[in-house]
């Protein structure tokens, strides 16, 4: 596939997610977190569940191979997206921002390849890839490049190997039903914690009680700042695209949007165990969950030649 003429749609919205990633996104807010992480729910109540998110990725990669390419790498700034290639010859980061790829170097080092480019028209001979990972990348290009996304991935990985896309739901069905509840706790959050203060403030003790009541309900999960673009799409859209395209599978990544997290989940109210529960149900209904929770996994495998 070769690149065509990008039309004014395309060019200003890459601009956009250019600019923003290369000033904003991946500017270091400390030394081990970039702006970009807002997006995510990184409290301590939250941590062994998005780990363990995260690592679902490596279920379906092949564990070794020559290249591994991840599509819209940013500066790879989780733990767990490392181990994505750690048995890999290489990790060939490609991102529209520079400033992505110099704080890749940073993490890979030597181990790492380091491309600009556009995950519509990669710059990538056929077959090249032993595995593929995409993160919350394609939502970032106008429509009419996403089918041409999943192609060009298509086109660059190797035969009898598979490839991980992640992204999010437009208004995810699951989601949309929990909004109500996720408001209502919320409130509720904000009530009771004001009655524990009052209550503390009349008996003029408590001070330690208070520190495990400190994570107030959040605000609802940021929207995107101004300067990105993003445009998500349906379970039923993805389906239709693929279909007679390519041998394609949609799992659950995380069923549950940050806001959910901020919302509904707290260290005093059982938060870890309720997330274990959840966790076990993704594992449990990895499809349904897949298709109406917040973010979906997609596997594609790419057959052999001849089968």
């Amino acid at each position: 596939m070769t690149a065509g003429k990008l039309t004014m749609t395309e060019e200003n919205s890459k601009k956009n997610v250019r600019e923003f990633y290369n000033q904003v996104g991946w500017k270091q807010i400390d030394a081990s977190l970039y702006q970009n992480a807002q997006f995510e729910d990184l409290r301590p109540v939250s941590k062994e569940y998005i780990h363990r998110c995260h690592m679902r990725v490596n279920k379906h990669l092949s564990p070794e191979g020559r290249f591994l390419l991840d599509a819209g790498s940013g500066p790879v700034q989780y733990p767990e997206y490392l181990t994505y290639s750690e048995n890999y010859h290489a990790r060939v980061c490609m991102d529209i921002s520079i400033v992505a790829l110099q704080e890749a170097r940073v993490r890979l080092g030597d181990h790492g390849r380091y491309v600009v480019g556009d995950i519509a028209h990669l710059p990538f001979k056929d077959d090249a890839f032993d595995g593929i990972v995409s993160l919350h990348t394609i939502h970032h290009v106008p429509m009419e490049d996403k089918l041409p996304a999943y192609e060009e991935l298509y086109r660059t990985l190797t035969p009898g190997n598979s490839m991980v896309i992640v992204n999010g739901w437009t208004k995810a069905p699951l989601m949309t039903r929990l909004s109500p509840f996720m408001d209502f706790m919320k409130r509720f959050r904000g009530w009771w914690l004001r009655k524990i203060k009052n209550q503390q403030l009349k008996n003029r003790g408590g001070e330690n009680h208070a520190e495990t009541m400190s994570e107030a309900p959040d605000e609802a999960a940021p929207k995107s700042p101004a300067g990105t673009y993003v445009q998500k799409l349906t379970a039923a859209w993805l389906t239709q695209a693929l279909e007679d395209r390519m041998d394609y599978e949609i799992l659950v990544w995380r069923s549950v949007s940050v806001r959910f997290l901020r919302s509904v989940i707290y260290p005093d109210w059982g938060g870890r165990f309720w997330l274990k529960v959840l966790f076990l149900l993704e594992e449990l209904f990895p499809r349904l969950l897949g298709c109406i929770g917040q973010y979906p996994l997609v596997v594609v495998n790419k057959p052999v030649s001849g089968q």
